[in-house]
């Protein structure tokens, strides 16, 4: 197979992310050329490892070989073949990248194979933890090449914010993959049952479950930002960007009265648009 340049390869990046996160991408492109090519690699790794779990044909040898790979990358071998892997290399090149991130992404992907459902809220957070706060720690030191390591509880709470977020919005479409997220104790403390989970009852109690675990995302979005003045100018427009249009999602659920079930709910353009011009002005 003829190997790819380094400019198709961040190209190729880029489709995917424009493909699969209209928000990110919004978000991101404001970044200075050499900051965004490197999320856009970011993006395909994690993006290739969710893909692998959650439309694999034989994911658990799927996500295995993935390991594989990434553990010859990590050794220096040059993947020249993929285009995700070419850019990855050199954003490793440029940048003090947080290996053990990677690796925990790929840990958290594991945990969807073999656990559907959740006891406890902490279950829930750790799991966040793997699959989204992650990913905030492989961005880190491309957006704040300097302070990154301070800033490494604050992303895991970005991660975890936005982990919730997912939850909340796709209630419907994991219980379609035969997965449950919402804890165990926190159904069982508002009073909403498996029965009524799988017949889709919208109910005053899943409405007040539902506030608990958004309230506990707003709390985790508002301590994700808090020392976003530690971030270079550059970065501080694109993540809190990012932050308030991933917030805003759980507004939009509001509006449409908590149907978490008949469909999946996204920001529309124009709301995007208002977002971002009030934090660019703000």
């Amino acid at each position: 197979m003829m190997n790819i340049s380094l400019d198709k390869a961040y190209n190729q990046c880029e489709e995917i992310i424009k493909e699969n996160s209209k928000t990110f991408y919004k978000a991101f492109s404001m970044l200075p050329s050499k900051q965004r090519k490197a999320v856009w690699a970011v993006y395909a790794f994690c993006r290739q490892v969710d893909d692998i779990v959650d439309e694999g044909c034989n994911p658990g040898i799927e996500l295995q070989q993935f390991e594989s790979e990434f553990a010859r990358f990590k050794n220096g071998e040059l993947l020249n073949e993929s285009a995700m892997w070419v850019a990855l290399r050199n954003v490793f090149e440029q940048y003090e990248m947080n290996v053990q991130a990677f690796d925990d992404m790929i840990t958290g992907q594991r945990m969807d194979l073999v656990k559907k459902e959740y006891d406890t809220l902490d279950e829930v957070k750790t799991y966040s933890y793997h699959v989204a706060s992650t990913v905030g720690l492989m961005l880190l030191p491309i957006l704040a090449p300097t302070t990154h390591k301070e800033l490494e509880e604050e992303a895991v709470a970005l991660g975890i914010a936005m982990q919730l977020t997912n939850i909340l919005r796709d209630v419907g479409e994991d219980l379609e993959r035969g997965r449950i997220y919402l804890p165990k104790d926190l159904m069982n403390s508002y009073g909403y049952t498996r029965m009524l989970l799988e017949n889709r009852w919208v109910t005053s109690e899943f409405i007040e479950m539902w506030e608990h675990l958004a309230k506990e995302a707003e709390m985790y979005y508002i301590k994700g930002l808090q020392s976003i003045h530690k971030y270079p100018v550059a970065s501080r427009l694109p993540l809190t960007g990012a932050a308030h249009l991933y917030r805003a999602i759980l507004d939009k659920i509001r509006k449409e009265n908590y149907d978490v079930f008949t469909e999946k709910h996204f920001v529309t353009s124009q709301v995007k648009k208002k977002i971002m011009t009030s934090i660019s002005t703000g």
